[in-house]
């Protein structure tokens, strides 16, 4: 809960210096989300590099901690461990 209490203090805060300045937000909505969806990946770049040079991890990393990460539970993951 904490994350999300700070993320929104700080689009909160944010949106209070943009009105202070009389401007409006920088992105129209869609793309600020394909900016956040490149955030998201984005960060999966320095793991992946890291796990490249041992190969069955690499496979395993992308397999399970990546994927999980990024699209979350898959549904026949869910109906599996059920």
């Amino acid at each position: 809960m904490k994350p999300y209490l700070l993320s929104l203090g700080a689009g909160l805060l944010v949106g209070i210096v943009y009105s202070l300045l009389g401007v409006r937000s920088p992105a129209p909505p869609i793309i600020a989300l394909v900016g956040l969806a490149g955030i998201l990946l984005g960060e999966q770049v320095i793991p992946l590099a890291k796990r490249i040079a041992d190969r069955p991890e690499f496979a395993r990393f992308v397999r399970e901690d990546c994927a999980q990460h990024v699209l979350g539970r898959l549904p026949a993951k869910r109906e599996r461990d059920a």
